[in-house]
């Protein structure tokens, strides 16, 4: 009841006339029947705009963390994503991956529609990355089809980070259903769910026009925010009292101690009789 009073009464008419979203592939949109609904991930409002454009109600499987936050901010986020009936799931793999899995094929077999992201994460530099075989998985084990969708914009009107977001027009791009009944009962080879896996993010690659990085999502994030702490760590030592000196008193011992006709060194001095001599 939340969920369709939020969308057609208080939120989502606010939502239409700042942002005003443009659809492109309404027709691809099913009429009944259940359908998984496979997004880029750019942004967290992703999950705000895509049930908006879509007529029927759609379900995500929104990360834990969204129903766990404390004080103030933490319990009314939860409150809205328990609101809209959004579904929490741990991502950190093993068991709760197949718990992930079990709650979106109980949304299916209900003959709903499932919102997914099979790159597991916001793409921390606006690129497509390699999708993990959840959706693959949970296609064919329900025995329904895969929409593509691309999110437009998005991380343009709310970035990373930000709370507010900035008031710009985005945009929803609509795929066909991708049909995968042809592999029914491979739903445990691990080959044919990643092909069908790939071919969903080729979908996603072309209609959203992103580069598409051939690594996870997760990995890159890890990836940079090692580098951030490792340029961190330099910085601080660079900044350490004394560091500068230290440095240029080596750099004079270099040019005094350079022997006659010294070539020129990399930071542009030269040995001390040949600057005599010049």
């Amino acid at each position: 009841m939340f969920y369709w009073v939020l969308k057609t009464v208080f939120l989502g008419p606010i939502l239409r006339i700042l942002f005003r979203p443009w659809v492109d592939g309404e027709e691809n949109i099913p009429e009944d029947g259940a359908a998984i609904f496979a997004s880029n991930h750019l942004s967290f409002s992703d999950s705000i705009f895509l049930p908006l454009v879509v007529p029927r109600r759609m379900t995500f499987l929104a990360k834990a963390d969204y129903f766990t936050g404390v004080g103030l901010k933490g319990r009314l986020t939860a409150a809205f994503f328990k609101g809209v009936g959004q579904v929490p799931v741990d991502r950190s793999g093993g068991k709760a991956s197949e718990a992930a899995l079990n709650s979106g094929l109980r949304i299916l077999r209900r003959g709903e529609l499932l919102g997914l992201y099979p790159e597991g994460t916001r793409s921390p530099d606006g690129r497509l990355y390699k999708g993990k075989t959840g959706v693959a998985r949970m296609a064919l084990e329900a025995g329904v089809p895969v929409i593509p969708v691309a999110m437009i914009d998005t991380d343009k009107a709310q970035p990373t980070g930000k709370v507010i977001p900035k008031v710009m027009r985005v945009g929803v791009r609509i795929g066909k259903p991708l049909d995968f009944s042809r592999y029914k009962g491979m739903e445990d080879d691990r080959f044919v769910l990643r092909s069908i896996t790939d071919e969903v993010m080729y979908a996603l690659m072309e209609l959203s026009g992103q580069e598409y990085v051939d690594m996870y999502a997760g990995s890159m994030k890890d990836r940079m925010t090692r580098a951030k702490r490792i340029l961190q760590r330099e910085q601080a030592e660079a900044a350490k009292p004394g560091r500068a000196v230290d440095e240029l008193e080596r750099e004079l011992d270099a040019a005094e101690s350079a022997p006659e006709g010294a070539p020129e060194t990399t930071d542009g001095t030269r040995g001390a009789d040949e600057q005599r001599a010049g």
